[in-house]
C-alpha cells in the first residue's frame, strides 16, 4: 500500500510517500517550500516587474502570501482577487477590500488587462508533486492521500478567531479524547474548516483521503519516537513557524492542552505555561490574554513530584526550547523530525480507516510491540 502524506506548514511542505513494502526509513520524502511561500515569491516577482496581479483559486494558508500581497498594494500596484482566494486573508471580504484588494468575479478576471499576472491559490498541488518525483523515475500513483494544514476556521463576524480556533480544539477533544480526533475522511469535515475544505476540493483523487490539522499530526508523529513512547506520562510540544501547541498526555489520553503564537511567546512564558500544565493549574485566560488561543485542563491533578516529568519537543522552531528549564528531548521519529507530521498522518490514517490499520501499524512498529501511543 502507498500513501502520499503531506504536512503543509508556513515555511515548508513536508512530503512522505509511504510504501508498506519498504522499511519506513526507506520511504521517499521531500521537504519543499510551502504553498504560501511559493505564492509570496510569485507576487514579489510581479512587484519587481511593476505588474498588477489577480489571485484566483481557493482559500489557502496566509502569512507570507498575505504579506506579499499587501506589499504589492503599498508599492502602488493593483491586486485583484476572487472571493475564494481573498478569503485566504480574511473570511470577511469587507476587511480584505479595506486593505486595498479589489474583489472580482471569475467572469471579471477574464476581462482584466492582459499584462496582469495570474497567481493560483491552493495549498495542495498534486500535479507539481508528481512532477517533482518524475525526474527520479517515480510514477506517483498512491493508493491514498493524507493531507494536513493548519485551519483557524471561519469564525462568525465579531467573534475572536483565536477563541473560535480553541473552541474547536476543545470540542474535538471532548468528543473523542485522542489526537486522531483531528483527522477526518473526505466528506466528513466540519463546514467551518474552510481551508481544509479547499484542500479537499482540490485534491483531485479517487481513493481514500484523510484531512487533518497540522499541530496534532506533528505531536502524534513525535510519539512514534521510541524515547517518547516509552513514557506513559509526557508533555509534547510542537513549536511551528506560527503556532505552539503543547499536550499533556497520560494513559487515558489528553490531560491538558494549550496553543499560542510562536511570534508572541517567550521561552520564559512557554516554560511557565508548561509548569502550570504539569501541576494542573493552567487557565484559559493565562494563554488567551497574552495573544494565544487558549488552554484546557481535563485532569487538574498535578503530576506527582515523585513521577519524572518527561517533556519532548518537535517542530521547525523547536530551537526556541533549547535552553528550556524542562530540558526537553528533541523527538526524531524514524530519524527525521521534519517528517513528524507525515508520520502522525499515517498513524491517524490507521484510526480513520481501520481496514488499513494492521498494515500501517506493523510498518510503524506498534502492532508488534504494543507501543503506548496506540491509544492516541
Amino acid at each position: 500500500m502507498k500513501i502520499l502524506a503531506i504536512d503543509v506548514g508556513t515555511g515548508t511542505q513536508d512530503i512522505l510517500l509511504y510504501d508498506s513494502d519498504k522499511e519506513i526509513e526507506n520511504c521517499l520524502k521531500l521537504v519543499m517550500p510551502s504553498a504560501t511561500m511559493i505564492v509570496a515569491q510569485q507576487i514579489k516577482q510581479a512587484t519587481r516587474a511593476g505588474r498588477p496581479i489577480v489571485l484566483t483559486g481557493v482559500t489557502m494558508g496566509g502569512g507570507p502570501s498575505a504579506w506579499a500581497a499587501l506589499d504589492h498594494v503599498r508599492a502602488g500596484h493593483n491586486v485583484y482577487a476572487t472571493p475564494e482566494a481573498a478569503r485566504t486573508f480574511d473570511d470577511e471580504l469587507e476587511k480584505v477590500a479595506a486593505q486595498g484588494i479589489t474583489i472580482v468575479s471569475e467572469d471579471e478576471v477574464t476581462r482584466l488587462d492582459g499584462n496582469i499576472v495570474r497567481v493560483t491559490m491552493r495549498d495542495f498541488d498534486f500535479d507539481a508533486i508528481r512532477s517533482a518525483f518524475r525526474p527520479f523515475g517515480v510514477d506517483l500513483r498512491p493508493d491514498a492521500l493524507a493531507l494536513a494544514v493548519f485551519d483557524h476556521g471561519n469564525a462568525p463576524p465579531g467573534y475572536s478567531d483565536r477563541q473560535f480556533r480553541f473552541d474547536y480544539l476543545e470540542q474535538r477533544i471532548r468528543v473523542q479524547n485522542r489526537l486522531s480526533a483531528f483527522a477526518f475522511k473526505r466528506g466528513e469535515l466540519p463546514a467551518h474548516l474552510t481551508r481544509l475544505q479547499a484542500v479537499q476540493e482540490t485534491a483531485d483523487f479517487d481513493g481514500p483521503v484523510i484531512l487533518m490539522d497540522t499541530a496534532p499530526a506533528a505531536v502524534l508523529g513525535a510519539l512514534l519516537d521510541p524515547v517518547v513512547s516509552a513514557h506513559e506520562r509526557r508533555l509534547v510540544v510542537n513549536v511551528g513557524n506560527f503556532h505552539v501547541l503543547a499536550f499533556r498526555l497520560g494513559a487515558g489520553g489528553i490531560e491538558g492542552v494549550f496553543e499560542h503564537h510562536t511570534g508572541e511567546i517567550t521561552l520564559a512564558q512557554l516554560d511557565g505555561f508548561l509548569d502550570k500544565l504539569i501541576d494542573g493549574t493552567l487557565q484559559h485566560r493565562d494563554v488567551f490574554d497574552t495573544m494565544g488561543h487558549g488552554a484546557l485542563v481535563l485532569d487538574p491533578r498535578p503530576i506527582p513530584d515523585t513521577e519524572q516529568v518527561f517533556v519532548s519537543v518537535t517542530g521547525p522552531r523547536r530551537s526556541l526550547m533549547r535552553e528550556s528549564k524542562h530540558r526537553p528531548y528533541f523527538a526524531v521519529p524514524f530519524g527525521d523530525m521534519m517528517i513528524a507530521g507525515c508520520f502522525g498522518l499515517l498513524r491517524a490514517f490507521a484510526d480513520v480507516y481501520p481496514e488499513y490499520a494492521q498494515t500501517i501499524l506493523e510498518s510503524l512498529g506498534g502492532a508488534k510491540h504494543g507501543a503506548p501511543w496506540e491509544t492516541l
